[in-house]
């Protein structure tokens, strides 16, 4: 046997040998290598050894294979060397045999695509170009590939990718060239090549962005199967971000969940990308360091549950696809397992990941009495203190922190992260080990820290004692030295008011000297008034005035005017009660007058919200108020603003009644709608109570049951208390404590009596009435009783009286009058009728009328119809659960069938663990294992026999996860 260059493990044979027939050898080719006559005689055995291992070498066949080529006979070695060398040299194929041909026409494609309409005959011609290459970087010998690599085809390829238009990413072309890809990845060399560049998978992932599902087939099957080729999961992650970024999704993974959750309306097509995305999650999630990383796989799951996952895989159930449903399997039995594993750590069975209460239990539980718990109240300290307002920029720390988290949890010894660490230069190791080489030095620390807030402390206490006795002092100081200012001020301007009087006594002296025209004088011929129109008497009066200092001192006019209107304001009533008064009459915005009219004539133009009308009901003048106010009427351009309103408001007739008249009419139909429905409730209810037969006949199976558990087949009750319904859900199976006599009701009832339980339809409105307190209600229908009459007796007064033209009280009230009268009596007939009903009701059962109101009569009969559907839901969980073992176990006895079957209808096996592990295999080979789900068949083994060790607690919860799994 001739010397082989690599050594490879196949994850398979190319072909299998046997017989003295000749073989049909197949060189990963669409058309067989035939044998044929010999053109030539055959060398001796040395010269033909070399040709054909060079032959066999340009194939880039796996050890097995190569071992099958050179066991071949001489004869056969050298009619396979003459065919495949005619081949190469067919003159029809010179000009496309060499790489050189498809990247200057590639090059060329790129170039011209958004330049040029292409027709379909063009268009289809550029697609065979492509399918061309991808053929010949299957079929051509290893030199093709080599001089393909060498002369950068890859980069011409994942050029054309990056700079593709949107008509030529939604053809065929876009998917040959995923294509050429894959073919290339197919041979060693190239799948090497592809992995040496740094942005190659970077970019295949961008043509995930596409419509055409062929496509996203292609690039997730490339993916998927580059995430179990050693070093390649990495890669895949960084991706799978860059791709966040180019598609601007909100998080990583998120289009792929969309895709998984759109339907397509093509059946075929759906399932094969649903399919592609379910072996890339898991591919994702248990290759690289997911395949003994616990954590990690947790981590990684735990972003797909967040994006709703879960929900979407109970979904896809409905496909009933063999293959998909295989993916699907996996997903939750890892899942599972993964959960236990998690659950076992805090020796529990499960843990409800979506339960943050039960979360920080667990935690709390965890650290309770270890050193570590001051740190953690240390954190939720600091987390309470984190900013959380909303649409604040507060996210992005909230992020750092969780990123922080991963980092501690995910990093390994060597501070390397399997998923692509977000804090860069962040190294929890070293971290780690300098908080240990200072803890010593800390404690220390923390002591001597501990001393100086002790002295800090008794210092500022000391401090805050000084400053507080020197404040008091201060202010002592500065209120004597006012109030002396204020003495000197008033001592001041008492004096000059007195001298201001002194000048005034003397004017009015000289002018009544001269108040009459004396015959003979100078002052009979003068007319003061001509000079008097002239003179700026507003200047005299500023420069003159006794008042002029006193300006001086207040700084403005406008502060002359202010004070002038304190002096001047008159104001009788409490100072509190006129300050509420102003803010109420600012918030009317009306006048005086307008407030007055809208009152007269009922408010017609609706100026009186019914929060404001309850707000002036508090400012009634009251007696002492008008008597006070009365007595300065002549005053009343002086009156403050509160005490003008009440004064005008006392001076109409009636104000008070004539208000709250107006507010019950404005109340009233509301009043009327609350009151109603809880009326109706009762007597609705005591009716349904009464006529349901499906009440009356599982009653009478309750008696039964009752009756036997007592006394055996016939016990002496004919009846009980209906407050007994809501002891049966306490009564609890003592062979399954999960199962109350309640579930054993409803199992009966289901099994022989399953009209019963449509009870619930003719009990509609025990809900409403078990909210409803006769006493309450029997109140307030009393109190609109009592408005009603208040109103009639305040329309007699009125019509007696004689009234202003705007008066609009009678004719207003009078209609009110009429129509609620007749509503009210409505209501207090469907009232008695209520009470009537009511008392039949308990009655009718057995219970004492003056012993129990309606809220707990009704209570009783809907707390149990609560509890009779959570029972119901309950035995429904419980069948699912039965149900999806059961499922389960066929699906685990198909897939078992299955490989069996596989096992020996394929003549190898494929397996991601030792071909990948030396580099070798076919790529090819890998994708399609991946896609139907071989690749994780060893995983499903171990994890079936991990779930044998758990026993049978561990396979009871497993089993009960499958169903009740958490719906991020």
């Amino acid at each position: 046997m001739a010397p082989r260059k690599r050594s490879r493990h196949g994850l398979g044979f190319l072909c299998c040998f046997g017989g003295s027939d000749l073989p049909e050898i197949n060189l990963r080719d669409s058309h067989p290598l035939q044998y044929m006559e010999f053109s030539s005689p055959i060398p001796n055995p040395e010269e033909l050894n070399v040709r054909f291992a060079e032959l066999v070498d340009e194939l880039d066949l796996t050890d097995k294979n190569r071992e099958a080529m050179f066991a071949l006979p001489p004869e056969k070695k050298w009619q396979i060397y003459c065919s495949k060398k005619k081949e190469q040299e067919d003159p029809n194929k010179l000009a496309t045999s060499w790489p050189d041909y498809y990247i200057d026409r590639i090059n060329s494609m790129a170039a011209m695509q958004s330049l040029y309409a292409f027709d379909e005959e063009e268009t289809e011609m550029r697609n065979q170009v492509v399918e061309d290459l991808k053929t010949a970087l299957r079929t051509q010998p290893m030199r093709f590939v080599t001089r393909f690599i060498e002369l950068e085809g890859l980069t011409c390829l994942l050029n054309f990718l990056r700079s593709m238009d949107h008509a030529t990413c939604e053809s065929r072309i876009h998917t040959s060239l995923i294509g050429c890809i894959k073919a290339l990845m197919n041979n060693s060399q190239g799948r090497a090549h592809v992995l040496a560049q740094p942005e190659a998978i970077s970019t295949i992932a961008q043509s995930l962005r596409t419509e055409n599902s062929k496509t996203k087939v292609a690039v997730l099957e490339i993916l998927g199967a580059v995430c179990l080729v050693p070093g390649g999961h990495k890669k895949v992650l960084q991706a799978m971000l860059h791709y966040q970024v180019y598609a601007a999704e909100r998080t990583r993974f998120q289009t792929l969940l969309n895709e998984l959750d759109r339907s397509l309306g093509r059946y075929r097509d759906e399932v094969n990308l649903k399919t592609a995305i379910m072996s890339f999650i898991n591919a994702v999630l248990n290759a690289g360091a997911g395949e003994d990383n616990l954590e990690f796989r947790l981590h990684l799951r735990y972003e797909f549950l967040m994006l709703g996952i879960q929900p979407v895989i109970d979904k896809l159930r409905q496909h009933e696809n063999a293959i998909l449903d295989k993916h699907l399997d996996f997903f939750e039995m890892v899942r599972n397992e993964d959960d236990l594993e998690l659950a076992r750590r805090f020796d529990m069975v499960h843990i409800d990941t979506k339960s943050a209460s039960q979360m920080f239990e667990l935690i709390h539980r965890k650290l309770k009495h270890t050193e570590a718990y001051p740190c953690l109240l240390s954190v939720l300290h600091h987390c309470l203190q984190m900013p959380y307002k909303r649409n604040g920029g507060y996210l992005q720390q909230w992020q750092l922190l969780d990123r922080i988290l991963q980092q501690i949890v995910l990093q390994d010894e060597r501070g390397a992260d399997p998923d692509l660490a977000p804090l860069e230069n962040f190294n929890v190791k070293n971290i780690v080990n300098m908080l240990i080489n200072e803890n010593e030095v800390k404690q220390w620390r923390d002591q001597a820290e501990k001393f100086r807030k002790e002295h800090m402390e008794l210092v500022s206490r000391l401090e805050r004692k000084e400053r507080e006795c020197e404040t008091k002092t201060l202010e002592k100081e500065e209120m004597m030295r006012t109030l002396n200012k204020m003495k000197d001020k008033l001592a001041r301007e008492s004096q000059e008011l007195r001298q201001a009087r002194g000048q005034v006594a003397e004017l009015v002296a000289q002018l009544s000297e001269l108040s009459e025209r004396v015959p003979g004088t100078v002052w009979n011929e003068i007319d003061d008034m001509q000079v008097f129109r002239i003179l700026d008497l507003e200047d005299f009066e500023k420069m003159f005035s006794a008042y002029q200092r006193h300006q001086k001192e207040l700084g403005s006019t406008e502060d002359i005017y202010l004070a002038s209107r304190k002096v001047k304001e008159l104001s009788v009533i409490d100072g509190r009660r006129a300050q509420n008064c102003i803010i109420l009459l600012s918030k009317l915005k009306l006048s005086n007058e307008e407030i007055r009219q809208a009152v007269l004539k009922m408010d017609e133009q609706e100026d009186l919200a019914k929060d404001m009308l309850e707000q002036l009901l508090k400012f009634i003048p009251e007696k002492s108020d008008i008597d006070l106010l009365e007595e300065h009427k002549h005053e009343i351009e002086r009156m403050a603003r509160a005490d003008r309103f009440l004064y005008e408001m006392s001076r109409i007739d009636h104000y008070q009644q004539r208000l709250q008249a107006l507010f019950f009419k404005k109340k009233f139909q509301e009043r009327l709608a609350e009151a109603k429905p809880k009326v109706e409730a009762i007597l609705l209810a005591s009716r349904e109570l009464i006529r349901s037969k499906r009440l009356k006949q599982m009653l009478e199976v309750v008696l039964a049951i009752g009756n036997f558990m007592n006394k055996g087949q016939r016990g002496g009750a004919y009846g009980f208390r209906v407050a007994s319904l809501n002891k049966i859900a306490d009564t609890k199976s003592s062979i399954d404590r999960n199962i109350s006599l309640l579930h054993y009701l409803i199992m009966t009832l289901e099994k022989h009596f399953p009209d019963i339980l449509n009870m619930p339809s003719e009990l509609q409105h025990l809900p409403e009435a078990a909210k409803v307190n006769l006493a309450e209600l029997e109140k307030e229908v009393g109190n609109l009783r009592r408005g009603l009459r208040a109103v009639e007796v305040e329309l007699e007064y009125q019509r007696r009286q004689v009234r202003e033209p705007s008066d609009k009280f009678v004719p207003v009230m009078s209609d009110f009058i009429t129509v609620s009268s007749f509503s009210f009596s409505e209501l207090e007939d469907q009232l008695n009728e209520a009470r009537d009903k009511f008392a039949k009701a308990l009655v009718h059962f057995g219970e004492q009328e003056s012993k129990m109101q309606p809220d707990e009569f009704f209570g009783i009969f809907d707390t149990f119809l609560q509890a009779f559907s959570e029972a119901r839901q309950d035995l429904e969980a419980m069948r699912r659960r039965k149900e999806e073992e059961e499922r389960r176990a066929r699906m685990e006895a198909m897939l078992k069938e299955q490989r069996e079957r596989e096992r020996w209808q394929r003549q190898r096996k494929v397996r991601a663990g030792s071909a990948l592990d030396e580099g070798g295999g076919e790529f090819d080979d890998l994708v399609s294992a991946l896609r139907s789900g071989e690749v994780f068949d060893k995983d499903l083994c171990k994890l079936k026999r991990s779930r044998k060790r758990s026993g049978s607690q561990a396979l009871e919860v497993t089993r009960e996860r499958a169903i009740n799994r958490l719906n991020y």
